[in-house]
């Protein structure tokens, strides 16, 4: 991976790549201009995040939309198994656990985990243990990315956790800011935040 690009960048890839995919098979080329004004982004933005992850485009050509996709698929390793587990058996939890779209990026959440003893089975064909286990999974299974689906006050602590277990990225859900120590990626997720947001744009 080209560590010199940035978060941002790195975020905006799967938007361009869903993108993509929708057009793949009823067009052959495209070029930047035309994918900023379909996703509503700034065209140099555009240039630049593609530059980056795939190179630059052809004169009067731009992209061949196949290639392209390939491209981005294999920067955000579509097509490499990605283990992860996830700590909350709620209904957030259970939601997340049950979204099929991780597949499509090779993504699989392999176990769930929590403090409720009334929870603890299996969620489909996933187990859910008890969130005192997950240290051990996480450094015996060699688990790198955890998501946490849990209350406030626990977030924190199931932070500190994974961490210790070795987990290297976290997606969190828990409407806290948590610390993590620098080598551990950290992407939040306000969904509060987010439709607050979008009702001003209403």
């Amino acid at each position: 991976m080209n560590y010199s690009v940035s978060k941002a960048t790195l975020g905006r890839v799967p938007q361009y790549l869903n993108y993509l995919t929708t057009i793949e098979k009823s067009q052959k080329n495209i070029s930047a201009t035309l994918i900023a004004k379909d996703l509503g982004l700034g065209e140099v933005q555009v240039r630049k995040d593609l530059a980056k992850v795939c190179g630059k485009g052809r004169p009067k050509i731009g992209y061949a939309v196949k290639d392209l996709v390939k491209c981005l698929q294999n920067y955000v390793n579509v097509k490499t198994d990605c283990r992860a587990v996830l700590v909350g058996g709620g209904k957030l939890g259970m939601a997340l656990c049950g979204y099929s779209g991780f597949s499509v990026y090779g993504i699989d959440i392999c176990a769930v985990f929590d403090n409720n003893p009334d929870v603890l089975s299996h969620v489909g064909s996933k187990p859910i243990y008890d969130v005192n286990r997950l240290e051990g999974f996480c450094m015996e299974n060699d688990i790198k990315v955890g998501i946490i689906a849990v209350p406030e006050g626990s977030a924190q602590q199931v932070c500190d956790m994974m961490v210790r277990g070795g987990i290297t990225a976290i997606w969190s859900f828990a409407p806290v800011d948590l610390k993590v120590p620098k080598k551990v990626a950290l992407k939040r997720e306000d969904l509060a935040l987010s439709l607050a947001y979008l009702t001003k744009l209403a």
